[in-house]
């Protein structure tokens, strides 16, 4: 009497073949959809102005920097690289790195930051 090995496996069952492309039948043209009118434009309205154009007045300690004006946040950014660029206050090793002068420090609060975190220094400057 022979038996069978039990860890044979029955052959897969095979998918049943999909009908050619050719055999579907075309699609349904959709009607183009009504275009919505835009209500007019009050150009006499104000605009809503985003945060970064948003005009913020700096704290003494920054407007030493940036001047006392009101400005929008990314004019005072780029007034706080040019000051930085002027006054050589990159790391030279890692440009990434910003070593602080006594009026940059009332500003970050430390010795030297990232650029990433002059943002975050300067937003508690700013009102």
């Amino acid at each position: 009497m022979a038996t069978t090995p039990k860890t044979a496996k029955p052959a897969a069952a095979k998918a049943p073949a999909k009908a050619p492309a050719a055999a579907k039948a075309p699609a349904a043209k959709k009607a183009p959809a009504a275009k919505k009118e835009k209500a007019p434009v009050d150009p006499n309205a104000p605009k809503k102005v985003d945060a970064l154009q948003k005009p913020l007045q700096p704290s003494p300690e920054l407007a030493e920097i940036v001047g006392k004006d009101v400005l929008p946040r990314g004019q005072v950014v780029s007034k706080v690289w040019e000051y930085i660029r002027k006054h050589n206050l990159q790391n030279p090793a890692d440009k990434r790195e910003i070593l602080a002068d006594e009026k940059l420090k009332k500003v970050f609060g430390r010795d030297k930051c990232t650029m990433f975190e002059m943002n975050k220094y300067l937003a508690q400057h700013l009102k």
